[in-house]
């Protein structure tokens, strides 16, 4: 039951992902592993988003290590564990509770040793940032944890990218971009070459804007419409001033007319977004909102357009309404 549970959800949060982005590209299935137990590592740039982007658009069903603070709830507690999530504890949770950690990572071990997939973002936080910052050591504690325990098992890092046009935009372009696997093939004591050998993995696959005047650059790329979800675009502009393939001028009308034919689902994300104390979640909240209530106002829409005097103008916002979500595109951030 949980399996097909998990299975409904993971297609349906698909379909409304692909309602939300514009676009989706998807680069590297090949690289998707079978049969092997996998630690997939990806770089942290849009709060929930990320994990939901990787749940829905790889054939590995797999686990994910939250911050152990949303786990406080009890009922919330166990509803995150049927949706395959686990607790992590950091030094900002307190000293105390590190210990709790290696109930998780038992919890990992047993998911891996079935073949199963657990996903780290090993910066340990989000970033609006368009860089790799450092990694954090949980990824190779828990690949040579398994070793250790299962060592007839030969578990692989899977490398992720993930670049957004817009972050905090609906209608934008995201890339997800799976590199090739990293076996765990080398003692315990040379877990910084392991370590080492996935940053310069995930380097490879994500844009990578130097810190160094970083918001000029930034900024440059836009008013060059430089795909910024590109890696070889990006590179190739700070490199040479080129411009291979400009993803051309956008006006934004369409994700205004979206807002007006949705009114209720905008106007209940003015009224969230002051609470909004981080700004890397106002896309998760704008995609929870249309998640959870798009379909109640399509039906109610329908419902004016079956059962009321004013049939033909429900009608025609329904259609309306289905068109500019189609439409809706904004311009890179």
């Amino acid at each position: 039951m949980k399996d097909l549970f998990n299975a409904i959800l993971r297609l349906l949060v698909k379909v409304a992902l692909h309602g939300y982005f514009k676009k989706i590209i998807v680069e590297g299935k090949e690289n998707l592993p079978k049969n092997r137990p996998v630690i997939l590592v990806a770089n942290h740039q849009n709060a929930l988003i990320d994990p939901l982007l990787l749940a829905t658009h790889t054939r590995l069903n797999p686990w994910f290590l939250t911050r152990a603070a949303v786990f406080v709830n009890p009922f919330i507690s166990k509803v995150l564990h049927y949706i395959r999530m686990l607790p992590v504890y950091r030094v900002r949770d307190g000293f105390s509770t590190i210990q709790q950690n290696q109930q998780t990572f038992d919890e990992t071990f047993e998911v891996l040793r079935k073949n199963g997939t657990v996903v780290i973002f090993a910066e340990g936080s989000h970033s609006l940032v368009r860089n790799l910052r450092p990694l954090s050591k949980g990824f190779t504690r828990m690949a040579f944890g398994l070793k250790e325990k299962y060592p007839e098992l030969e578990p692989v890092i899977l490398p992720v990218g993930l670049g957004f046009s817009a972050h905090m935009r609906s209608g934008s372009t995201v890339r997800i971009t799976f590199g090739k696997i990293i076996p765990v093939d080398m003692p315990p004591g040379q877990s910084g070459k392991l370590t080492k050998a996935v940053e310069s993995a995930l380097k490879s696959l994500i844009v990578d804007i130097p810190d160094e005047n970083y918001p000029e650059t930034l900024q440059k790329l836009i008013d060059n419409d430089v795909d910024l979800t590109s890696k070889v675009e990006v590179e190739t502009f700070l490199e040479t001033g080129q411009v291979q393939n400009p993803i051309g001028p956008i006006n934004g009308l369409g994700n205004k007319l979206m807002k007006i034919f949705h009114f209720p689902l905008y106007w209940l994300w003015l009224w969230k977004k002051s609470s909004v104390q981080d700004e890397v979640f106002s896309s998760t909240w704008k995609f929870l909102i249309g998640f959870g209530l798009a379909i109640p106002y399509y039906f109610f829409l329908l419902w004016l357009t079956m059962d009321t005097a004013i049939g033909s103008w429900g009608l025609t916002f329904l259609i309306l309404a289905w068109i500019t979500l189609w439409k809706n595109q904004n311009p890179q951030e």
